[in-house]
């Protein structure tokens, strides 16, 4: 579809289906961009609106400095303005699982569920993660942080022609862009605001996760009220990417 006005400035998005069916709005983890949702977007289109967007800065969206994550969450509202979409299912990946519990806590009918998937109220780690990819997307630059961070990404079952576009996408980012992201998701603290949560919820989680381990999501799971757990095999942090069948299938049952 491309960039959209919006009141926050341009965002770009990606969208397909239609129908009556609440819509579903994907959301991408720091490392990657709205692209990354294409096998959810060909699946849940068939049967409802699909959008994904990208972050200030991310893709052909408009760079704002200092965004934080309730600025993005804020930019993601502007975006369900601009493409009148009242409520939707709200599924975040890392940090778009962090951006959904944001956008929750700022506009909570807007929200129809949550499916966050590898993500977290808090990391234990955050700090000391949020530092080495600071420093190193100003020293070594995006496409050797990339090629550096692909096998920490990526379960067992990933392809080579995934691991070539998971480093080529994340070489892409802008640096600044990345940089706000990464403050955005790893210093995160949203305890208290996952445990305010009172829409119908789904935690997902890779079996083979390194970056956000099935502890933190099992925590992020007893924190949210009555939110429910599954688990897709095969798959590291990138799980939508990695095991889509599987992922789309989680969500299918969810939203059934």
């Amino acid at each position: 579809m491309g960039a959209i006005a919006t009141n926050r400035g341009t965002i770009d998005v990606v969208e397909a289906g239609g129908g009556d069916a609440t819509p579903i709005l994907f959301l991408h983890g720091v490392g990657s961009d709205h692209h990354v949702w294409a096998p959810q977007i060909a699946h849940f289109s068939i049967a409802r609106r699909a959008v994904a967007l990208a972050y200030p800065g991310y893709g052909g969206s408009e760079f704002i400095d200092g965004v934080t994550r309730d600025d993005y969450a804020a930019s993601v509202l502007a975006a369900m303005d601009a493409l009148a979409i009242g409520r939707a299912h709200i599924c975040g990946l890392s940090l778009g699982g962090v951006v959904a519990i944001a956008l929750h806590a700022l506009a909570r009918e807007r929200c129809a569920s949550l499916i966050i998937a590898d993500s977290f109220a808090v990391h234990p780690e955050g700090q000391a993660i949020y530092d080495r990819s600071v420093a190193a997307s100003r020293t070594i630059g995006m496409c050797a942080l990339a090629d550096a961070r692909v096998d920490a990404l990526l379960g067992s079952a990933a392809t080579p022609a995934m691991r070539r576009a998971v480093i080529d996408t994340m070489g892409a980012i802008d640096p600044e862009a990345f940089v706000l992201g990464a403050r955005a998701v790893w210093l995160a603290d949203q305890r208290d605001r996952a445990a305010a949560i009172d829409v119908p919820a789904l935690v997902l989680v890779g079996e083979e996760d390194s970056i956000t381990p099935l502890a933190l999501s099992e925590h992020l799971a007893t924190l949210v009220p009555g939110a429910k757990l599954a688990i897709v095999p095969g798959a590291g942090h990138l799980t939508n990417l990695e095991q889509p069948e599987s992922f789309n299938a989680a969500i299918d049952g969810f939203l059934q």
